[in-house]
């Protein structure tokens, strides 16, 4: 008898900030004397905290909290989370840094601002870094919510993957939080998710389309995607360091040694408080498709990957205002009609969701601010209006890191 979680038993949350000095809002690669502080002076790549754990991957100036364990309920998320980063704070304050939320930070340089972790692990951050350089804004400038949704066995599996695929190209019109890159607009709200689907384009399979492939089982998800990767990559790792399952690099990976999907495709909020709720959403809505509320199994499973790819570009450029004119698609969710907003989509499905998940609606303030004023980018733009300079630029986003300290949405 298996021991491991079954659908929606638990949830793991991670979230990532850039440490930045407090005065320049600059980039500080500290990481590793931030976590020994913290550890008494032992040198750490993670420290535990009761529930929540501090960690650090590959960038020196990315520092995660996590859930140590996965979490069986997510309402009590939020304050643990505040707990975790007021507790932070003396530790911050000694190496006047401070954390700043968002997908990416806006000015940073990567070539000549990025310092990979030199400690436990480094040396897989090292053969990546010879093969892709991790010098560039999809590897170091890219900071993300993680969801992992615990399954059983194939069947859960293929349940919960079926339903992965299809909220996927929504997720940005929540979470967008990256429309300046090197100081100008990039052009899209969520620009973390354009880098993030090149970084690996040198050995492409290990993101493929970022939509996973319509695959139900574990046999066949290792056969056609596993295996491949590791085919793949063993032309440029001929030592094997990076023979695992966190080679892939979809925007959902199945993790079968742990048995859970991990989502990748969610800027980091202003606050842990919108990211919880952000997952709340998300998780509603999973349930709701597992559960077949508005279509069969069978038809979830038959989506192309290239429709889902295609509303996830158009999501990732325009966010809340991106206009999704797949009825087909539209009708997956229940919505009655041809072509929406994505922001309209969300906004009809959280109104039907909450009514029946008393954890969703206690959560809900931070989605209505999305739903009313916008995702995080368009905020952000709001505050910037069309044309600002370097000193804008630090204002707005000394405002939001003031967010996270003052534990509040951003508003312009």
């Amino acid at each position: 008898m298996s021991d491991r979680l079954k659908l929606f038993d638990a949830y793991g949350i991670e979230l990532e900030y850039m440490l930045v000095d407090r005065d320049t809002l600059g980039v500080r690669p500290v990481a590793d004397v931030l976590l020994a502080s913290l550890a008494g002076g032992e040198l750490t790549s993670e420290y535990e905290s009761g529930p929540i754990t501090w960690s650090n991957e590959l960038a020196l100036h990315v520092i995660e909290l996590k859930t140590t364990e996965p979490a069986t309920k997510i309402r009590p998320l939020p304050s643990r989370f505040e707990k975790a980063i007021r507790d932070l704070g003396p530790a911050l304050d000694a190496l006047n840094v401070r954390l700043m939320p968002t997908g990416m930070h806006p000015w940073m340089d990567p070539v000549a601002e990025t310092a990979l972790w030199p400690h436990q692990y480094h040396e897989i951050y090292s053969v990546y870094d010879k093969i892709f350089d991790c010098h560039s804004h999809g590897w170091a400038n890219v900071q993300s919510v993680h969801l992992n949704l615990p399954f059983d066995d194939d069947q859960e599996f293929g349940r919960l993957h079926a339903a992965v695929r299809l909220v996927l190209p929504l997720l940005p019109a929540l979470t967008a939080s990256s429309p300046v890159v090197g100081g100008n607009y990039s052009g899209q709200l969520d620009s973390r998710m354009k880098f993030y689907a090149e970084h690996c384009s040198k050995v492409p399979s290990l993101v493929g389309d970022v939509i996973p492939e319509p695959i139900y089982d574990q046999a066949t998800y290792q056969a056609e995607i596993m295996d491949r990767l590791f085919a793949d990559i063993r032309h440029h790792d001929a030592d094997g360091v990076l023979h695992g399952e966190f080679l892939n690099a979809r925007g959902a990976i199945a993790r079968f040694d742990r048995g859970s999907i991990e989502l990748r495709v969610m800027d980091v909020q202003e606050y842990p408080g919108a990211d919880v709720a952000v997952c709340a959403a998300v998780i509603a809505l999973v349930k709701e498709l597992v559960s077949e509320s508005w279509t069969s199994l069978d038809q979830q499973k038959n989506v192309p990957t290239s429709l889902l790819r295609g509303i996830l570009n158009h999501v990732s450029e325009q966010a809340e205002n991106a206009k999704i004119e797949s009825p087909d698609y539209l009708k997956l969710f229940g919505y009655p009609g041809s072509s929406c907003r994505a922001g309209d989509l969300w906004a009809f499905l959280l109104d039907r969701m909450k009514r029946n998940d008393e954890v969703l609606d206690s959560l809900f303030a931070p989605l209505q601010v999305i739903t009313d004023q916008g995702t995080l980018a368009t905020r952000i733009c709001a505050a910037l209006g069309k044309k600002f300079t370097l000193d804008d630029l630090k204002d707005v986003y000394d405002e939001v890191a003031d967010s996270l300290d003052h534990w509040e949405p951003f508003q312009p």
